[in-house]
């Protein structure tokens, strides 16, 4: 294992084991389900929208490291920012995780992202990634639209 694997993988596992924005929130604007039926994860996602930011999110997760480390990062980046940039991140995210044929070049702030490139090497797990980053999507949708609750279920 070549030490930048070994780095990205440091970095998937200390999401794992010690994930950020992990919880409810008390009065959230928005609660949504998503769910990854064919390996089991599953995430509640509260948000928090005002002024057209994301004023607070929190996460809920159980399933494999790949999903929670990817809903931790994912909260880190887009809490306190704007829909619009909150956005702008889950397109490049998903741009990197969709496109197989090239490396997609991060911005500095989204360097912890990198280490989750590796997993376009095994596609049944790319779901595990976006599963976080739909729920999101959905989330920020379902504020917009002046509604509270939501489910996305990854296919």
């Amino acid at each position: 294992m070549s030490l930048t694997d070994e780095l990205y993988r440091e970095t998937i596992l200390d999401h794992y084991h010690n994930p950020r924005n992990r919880g409810q929130l008390e009065a959230p604007a928005v609660k949504v389900e998503g769910i990854n039926p064919l390996c089991g994860d599953e995430l509640t996602l509260y948000l928090t929208v005002a002024d057209g930011k994301i004023d607070d999110v929190k996460l809920e997760a159980k399933g494999c490291s790949i999903n929670m480390a990817s809903g931790s990062m994912m909260s880190e980046l887009v809490h306190g920012h704007s829909i619009e940039e909150a956005r702008k991140v889950i397109d490049t995210f998903k741009q990197m995780m969709l496109n197989k044929n090239a490396e997609i070049e991060l911005p500095e702030e989204l360097e912890d992202l990198e280490a989750l490139q590796g997993v376009k090497k095994y596609p049944v797990r790319i779901k595990c990634a976006l599963l976080p980053w739909n729920t999101l999507l959905e989330g920020i949708e379902t504020a917009l639209a002046g509604n509270t609750t939501s489910t996305v279920t990854e296919k």
